[in-house]
């Protein structure tokens, strides 16, 4: 496929684009989350705990957020009574992070708030679209 130069598209201009879609997904649900309280990676954390209970360092791994930016945002939700922590009977170096029923209920909101952030991005570009891209992108490493 050729490029705006006459170029083959190679993976730098994946990546770009990528990073470019990435970044404007972020920003445009980042002031839709605002609007609550919450940061992306804020709502990340919580989905992610959601499912299961999680140490900091396994959490750090998943979403791929530095660990004292983490700690920031874990901090943050533990403030807010929507995260706590607890220690490992086996291991008590082993903290791990739960999510509360009051960070449930939140969550319940949060995710209501993407998922019509993503409805209208459906409908921009279509839910087809949509869903092939998520498709694709859930195949990459």
């Amino acid at each position: 496929m050729a490029g705006r130069h006459g170029t083959e598209v190679g993976r730098a201009d994946l990546v770009d684009l990528l990073i470019r879609a990435q970044r404007a997904l972020v920003r445009d649900l980042g002031a839709v989350l605002e609007e609550e309280g919450f940061t992306v990676d804020q709502w990340r954390v919580l989905r992610a705990l959601a499912a299961e209970e999680r140490t900091m360092g396994e959490l750090a791994t998943a979403l791929e957020i530095p660990h004292p930016t983490l700690t920031r945002v874990v901090d943050a939700l533990v403030d807010s009574a929507l995260l706590y922590r607890s220690q490992s009977e086996q291991d008590r170096r082993r903290v791990s992070v739960h999510v509360s029923p009051l960070g449930h209920t939140k969550l319940d909101r949060l995710e209501s708030l993407a998922a019509a952030h993503e409805q209208a991005l459906g409908g921009r570009v279509g839910v087809d679209n949509v869903t092939r891209l998520t498709d694709l992108l859930r195949t990459l490493p």
